[in-house]
């Protein structure tokens, strides 16, 4: 990882640490565990079925790793409260599958409307060019940093 993209991933962890938990996620997050199979047909349903899906270890809730806690936090930030979530660890069958159906070697994994993005750096660095707010958009998911834009605009 660059400099620059470790060091925004490690604010953005510093940042989600003091986040809490509870009701953070709302009710649009859903966390999936074991079940969710790992081939070819199951995934590829999987990724189709909702706007943004994410791949990861742990839950959006608790995250088990540094990358996929930053990707959960990407997310947060721009307020995307509604996707579907896999815990890997849970299935080892998911985490290996979905690894052989993106010819992709790490976790997390981030697809939206069923098109694979990629881990957690190409999420950071889609969120730090402005790429993540157009891919967004085009799903009909309105970023949250388009507000805050717009009210330290208004200032």
């Amino acid at each position: 990882m660059s400099g620059s993209l470790s060091r925004a991933a490690a604010a953005l962890l510093r940042w989600g640490r003091g986040t809490g938990g509870g009701g953070l996620w709302g009710p649009g997050v859903r966390a999936a565990g074991s079940g969710a199979g790992g081939s070819a047909e199951q995934l590829d349903a999987l990724v189709k079925k909702d706007k943004v899906v994410v791949f990861l270890k742990g839950t959006p809730e608790q995250p088990q790793c540094g990358f996929s806690n930053a990707v959960v936090q990407i997310l947060r930030l721009h307020g995307v409260r509604d996707y579907a979530a896999y815990n890997v660890l849970d299935d080892p069958e998911l985490r290996q599958g979905i690894k052989d159906y993106s010819n992709w070697p790490t976790i997390p994994q981030v697809y939206l409307n069923g098109e694979f993005v990629g881990g957690c750096d190409i999420l950071l660095q889609m969120h730090q060019n402005g790429d993540l707010v157009e891919e967004l958009k085009k799903l009909g998911i309105h970023s949250a940093l388009l507000d805050e834009k717009k009210d330290q605009d208004s200032k």
